[in-house]
C-alpha cells in the first residue's frame, strides 16, 4: 500500500471513530480537523508489517505552547487496511477517549483525580481513561485493572518525567504471560524506565495464555492555561453541533466495538482479540 493510500485509510478511520464520540472530523490535507482548534495528525511509521500507526491529537492547531498528544498504536488483521482500521480503533478506545473525557469532564469515558486526591499524581489533575484489554486470557487482567489503582504506584517515578508545564500524556502497556511479560510506560512518547519498572513490579496477573492491556492518562496543570485547553472545542455548543451533524451517520449501537464499564478505578475496559499495541 502506497503512503497516500495508507493516509487515506487512517484518516477515514479517524473520522469514523471520532463520530462515535459525537465529534465531526473532516479531512484537510495531512490532518483531520475536528471541532474548534482540535485536529488529529498522522505521522508515517517505519513499519514493514503495515499495522503500526502514529496519531497525534492536536488540541490547539497552530499553537506551539500546547503539546500534540502523540501515540503509536498497532492493529492485527488479514489485510493492511484491516490492520490500520484496528490500530485506529485501538487508539480511539484508549487515547482519544481520554482526550474526550479531558474536554468534556463528564466522567463518561474516564476517571478524574484532583491534584490533592489519593489515587492520582500530586500537583496534577489526572484523567485516567479506559483500559483496552485483549488477548486469549484477558479476563483476569481486566478484572485486576478494574479493581486496582495504578497511578499511585507510578506517581513517584513520573514526577521527574513530566517535562511539559501544561499537559503530559502517559501511556501504559502491560501483559504477556508468565515468564514472558512486558510492562512499558511512555511519557510524551518516550519510555520511562523508572515508571516501567514500577509497573512491572505490580502484582497484575501473569497467566499461561497471552493477554495485554493498554491505557492512557493525561496530566493537566492548573490555571488559566488549563481552562484554555478545556475550551479547545469552543465550548459545549460546538460539541452539541458536532453531535447533531454526525447523528444521522453514526453507527448503530450494536456495531460499536468500544464498551465502557462504569464504576471508576479503571472499571472501564474493552476486551478484543483483534487489536494491538
Amino acid at each position: 500500500m502506497r503512503p497516500e493510500e495508507r493516509l487515506e485509510v487512517i484518516q477515514r478511520s479517524v473520522v469514523r471513530e471520532m463520530a462515535r464520540y459525537g465529534r465531526r472530523f473532516t479531512v484537510d490535507g495531512a490532518v483531520a480537523r475536528g471541532p474548534g482548534t482540535t485536529a488529529v495528525a498522522v505521522r508515517e511509521h517505519p513499519d514493514t508489517g503495515g499495522g503500526h500507526v502514529d496519531l497525534g491529537y492536536v488540541l490547539h492547531l497552530g499553537r506551539a505552547d500546547t503539546p500534540v498528544l502523540w501515540d503509536c498504536t498497532a492493529g492485527l488483521g488479514k489485510t493492511e487496511e484491516e490492520k490500520l482500521d484496528n490500530a485506529v480503533r485501538m487508539w480511539a478506545t484508549t487515547t482519544a477517549a481520554t482526550v474526550v473525557e479531558l474536554l468534556d469532564a463528564r466522567g463518561e469515558h474516564g476517571d478524574h483525580y484532583a491534584p490533592d486526591r489519593p489515587g492520582g499524581v500530586p500537583g496534577w489533575h489526572a484523567v485516567q481513561g479506559p483500559a483496552c484489554v485483549f488477548g486469549f486470557g484477558n479476563q483476569a487482567l481486566a478484572e485486576w485493572l478494574g479493581g486496582n489503582h495504578v497511578l499511585p504506584a507510578l506517581a513517584p517515578r513520573l514526577a521527574a518525567e513530566l517535562d511539559h508545564p501544561l499537559l503530559n500524556g502517559v501511556k501504559l502497556f502491560l501483559g504477556g504471560r508468565a515468564g514472558d511479560d512486558v510492562a512499558e510506560v511512555r511519557v510524551n512518547g518516550e519510555v520511562s524506565e523508572p515508571a516501567s519498572a514500577a509497573l512491572r513490579a505490580m502484582d497484575w496477573p501473569r497467566g499461561e495464555r497471552l493477554a495485554w492491556a493498554r491505557l492512557c492518562v493525561l496530566l493537566l496543570a492548573g490555571g488559566s492555561d488549563a481552562e484554555a485547553v478545556r475550551r479547545a472545542e469552543s465550548g459545549a455548543a460546538a460539541v452539541e453541533q458536532s453531535a447533531a451533524a454526525v447523528r444521522a451517520g453514526a453507527p448503530e449501537p450494536g456495531q460499536q466495538q468500544t464498551a465502557a464499564r462504569p464504576g471508576g478505578s479503571l472499571r472501564r475496559w474493552w476486551g478484543a482479540r483483534r487489536a494491538g499495541r
